[in-house]
């Protein structure tokens, strides 16, 4: 069959640009089509020209160096060695108005009680609430951890499967531990589609995907169709569903009920001198109207200090939003520099979905279409972009 590409991916989130790379150093011809005019994802450096470029991240705020996958795409585009260390800052609770310790909020005695039980309590299968409530308590969970994990997945996290949440992976150790780029996150999508091997158009809207013998036909909105060997749709589950070809029917109805958590983030730029809060990583909310507040105070600029607030979605306006967030950090409006309001879209996932993960990878066996994003193994870059290597073993071999 003649093609047009040998791969096609559809969505230029991390998910589906660490795809396209994957083919791409396969010696793959490689397309992105991406339906916004930016490319990233939750991988979103606000960049803020009139100050100088000063930047905050509205998405994503950390790397590790136990995200082997990433860590393999950097040493690939040489960029392993230009990672940022983040100054030590702690994050406090925001409760009732005020700024607390995270201890105030632990409960000590009954953490030690439950603790052990960690060793011999399973996951699989279970929400945050049952399992974290089980091995460190419940009265911890209700005061803490639940605020904890919902200000980590900006969403309800009671029902959230535990098994995803956080999963332990191999660390390079000659990589620093936690870490960023002078110029933001978003470096790393940009360096990825900044190659050669890759092409990315953005503002490319799918309309139907169909077979097209052994490959498939793409049809975008305005620009007509292009042919693939194998696709690659990393996009949010109620997009894939939406995307699958007729086909496609036992996989649709796997991932059809895969839910999505609104944010409104809010990006908040103040000069120094302006804040007399001291530096800290950010905020953990007790039942307010945003789930967390993340700070720039991780790489300190002289001039400069940026914060996003995480809100609630539809619960505040912008005007109050900003007089919200201005009000947790002790300074007038009048004084903000710069703003910017971001919508992202996280997976709510619930408990089985690993049982529905598994209904799909049955779907596409054998199939030369391959599903990914942040919502197979967790939220983080690392397990999105887990999931997109698998995905590309499976269509290209190991």
């Amino acid at each position: 069959m003649s093609t047009d590409f040998d791969h096609i991916v559809i969505g230029a989130g991390i998910s589906g640009l660490g795809a396209a790379h994957f083919s791409a150093r396969r010696g793959l011809s490689t397309l992105v089509l991406e339906s916004s005019d930016r490319i990233g994802g939750c991988l979103n450096s606000q960049h803020f020209e009139t100050l100088g470029g000063f930047w905050t991240e509205a998405g994503g705020h950390t790397c590790f160096n136990s995200y082997g996958n990433l860590l393999s795409i950097l040493d690939d585009l040489g960029l392993t060695d230009r990672v940022q260390p983040k100054v030590k800052v702690g994050y406090s609770l925001w409760k009732n108005g005020k700024r607390r310790s995270i201890l105030s909020a632990l409960h000590v005695l009954e953490a030690a009680r439950s603790i052990p039980r960690i060793f011999r309590e399973p996951k699989a299968g279970r929400g945050v609430v049952d399992y974290y409530g089980t091995v460190l308590g419940q009265r911890n969970y209700r005061d803490l951890l639940r605020h904890a994990f919902q200000a980590v997945i900006c969403q309800p996290a009671d029902d959230y499967p535990a098994e995803v949440l956080f999963r332990r992976k191999p660390r390079r150790k000659e990589v620093i531990k936690a870490f960023t780029f002078a110029e933001g996150l978003s470096t790393i999508p940009d360096a990825i589609a900044a190659q050669s091997s890759i092409e990315v158009r953005t503002e490319q809207r799918v309309s139907a995907i169909e077979p097209d013998g052994e490959g498939f036909r793409i049809r975008v909105e305005n620009a007509g169709a292009i042919r693939c060997a194998a696709l690659t749709l990393a996009v949010p589950p109620d997009a894939a569903t939406a995307l699958l070809p007729k086909s496609f029917e036992t996989a649709r109805e796997a991932i059809a009920g895969i839910g999505m958590a609104e944010i409104e983030t809010l990006v908040l730029i103040f000069r120094t001198g302006d804040l007399e809060l001291k530096p800290l990583a950010g905020l953990i909310a007790v039942d307010d109207a945003f789930y967390s507040a993340v700070s720039r105070d991780f790489l300190p600029d002289e001039n400069y200090r940026g914060f996003a607030f995480h809100f609630r979605p539809g619960v505040l306006c912008r005007e109050a939003q900003v007089a919200r967030a201005c009000a947790v950090l002790g300074v007038k409006p009048e004084r903000v520099a710069a703003q910017s309001l971001v919508y992202n879209r996280l997976p709510a996932l619930r408990r089985g979905h690993t049982d529905l993960v598994q209904r799909l990878d049955v779907a596409l066996s054998g199939k030369r279409l391959g599903v990914t994003g942040n919502w197979f193994f967790g939220v983080s870059v690392e397990d999105a972009l887990t999931r997109s290597r698998a995905e590309s073993d499976r269509l290209f071999g190991v």
